[in-house]
């Protein structure tokens, strides 16, 4: 299980690349080694002439905050797409920082120069960069994945983002007047299908470096906060300071709260039914069932003109969606199929096999050992068909040969037993 969880929550002011790399700073990350960074680029990026950091605390509405300012000279119309990662690549090998920041670091960039290739419809080596060209780029890209690497972020530790605000109104750059957000931030967004809300201020708020590093670092985004202790804050303030909401990037570290469940990632997947009959749907479920699916089941309900039917609810893997979708379409005739990704808290199974006393002698049956993560039994429960077998071939009632296997059960000891581990 993870030891750590982080919160980047960006729904209040959004994020930029300076804000990121700022909270970090508040977080505990070396400024000293973000000197390096700045040296770096300025050794490695042609026409960069000289860089000077700013670190120093701020108030933003009413919250106290780190604020980082870069203050680049560079001589420079504009730089190709190739120019800049190259760059990246020569400063990556000078700070030898870890593979995962290595890969962190250039997936970032990436992002952005396939944004800005997608929107002015140009390839990556023919792309040619403006505002993003800057020296400012590469700092706060390899700034953050300095900072990530030495806070351990790239391991044991899952990262959660909050939906990003991207503000509002019409703002200028290089190729004339917008709306908010940028085209390159939206198209990033798009591309990893990362959730934005606007608002809250009119102005824009989350910046194409700053979206493209969140969206390569953040494994779910989520609308509340996860179980967790908090333990450390960090704030990274931007630039303005708001009247309406304190303009500062959020970061929590903590732990997770450890009530010993897994998790896994599933998707529901529902159909109504009206007009299908009882046989039809029987060899449905028998048909899924065959096809590798979690579970099914039918829930009855009264659908328009008051007329019965049915719903039908099925578990798969995310892998299996399209394939369960055509198979419930073909045995339905069902025209559309909803899909629900969800998170399922899950306990461990194993399967054993005991042997019982009976009137007739020792009998097997089957056992199934539910377990939380630490290895502590939740449940124990007799496969049905062993004990339906056992009640025919006793000639008693189901319930009493139930009785007889759980007084089997409670005599027993399970925890150093070897035994075949499987996932709900």
């Amino acid at each position: 299980m993870d030891r750590r969880v982080v919160v980047i929550d960006c729904q209040m002011a959004g994020i930029s690349g300076d804000m990121l790399l700022a909270a970090l700073i508040s977080l505990g990350a070396n400024f000293n080694n973000i000197s390096k960074v700045a040296d770096s680029v300025k050794k490695h990026l042609e026409g960069c002439e000289d860089v000077t950091l700013d670190l120093k605390d701020v108030v933003r509405g009413g919250i106290q905050a780190k604020r980082i300012e870069i203050d680049v000279k560079e001589s420079f119309d504009k730089r190709s797409g190739k120019q800049l990662r190259d760059a990246l690549i020569r400063c990556l090998k000078d700070l030898k920082l870890s593979f995962e920041a290595q890969r962190f670091a250039l997936a970032s960039l990436d992002a952005l120069l396939k944004a800005e290739a997608k929107v002015h419809s140009k390839s990556v080596e023919d792309l040619h960069l403006h505002e993003l060209g800057s020296a400012d780029t590469l700092i706060d890209i390899l700034g953050v994945a300095a900072a990530v690497e030495e806070l351990g972020f790239f391991k044991d530790t899952l990262i959660y983002s909050t939906p990003i605000a991207v503000g509002g109104g019409i703002f200028k750059f290089s190729h004339g007047a917008f709306s908010s957000p940028a085209p390159v931030t939206l198209e990033i967004l798009r591309s990893k299908g990362f959730a934005m809300v606007g608002g809250p201020v009119d102005v824009e708020l989350a910046t194409p470096t700053g979206v493209a590093l969140l969206v390569n670092l953040v494994h779910e985004v989520v609308c509340f906060y996860p179980p967790m202790v908090p333990l450390v804050v960090g704030y990274g303030a931007g630039s303005k300071d708001f009247k309406v909401v304190p303009n500062v990037l959020r970061i929590v570290v903590g732990e997770p709260l450890d009530y010993g469940l897994l998790r896994d990632e599933v998707c529901v997947l529902e159909t109504n039914l009206d007009d299908v009959t009882g046989e039809v749907i029987g060899h449905t479920v028998d048909r899924l069932l065959s096809e590798g699916v979690r579970d099914v089941c039918i829930v009855p309900m009264f659908t328009k003109k008051n007329r019965p039917g049915h719903i039908v609810k099925v578990i798969v893997d995310k892998e299996d969606v399209e394939r369960i979708s055509r198979v419930l379409m073909e045995e339905t005739g069902t025209l559309g199929v909803r899909i629900i990704p969800c998170t399922r808290h899950i306990l461990t199974r194993e399967t054993i096999t005991i042997e019982i006393n009976s009137e007739i002698g020792k009998e097997k049956v089957k056992l199934k050992i539910a377990k939380d993560s630490k290895g502590k039994i939740v449940q124990i429960k007799p496969e049905y068909e062993d004990v339906k077998r056992l009640a025919e071939k006793l000639n008693k009632p189901l319930k009493e040969v139930m009785k007889l296997v759980m007084e089997n059960i409670r005599s027993m000891k399970f925890a150093k037993r070897k035994s075949n581990r499987n996932r709900f």
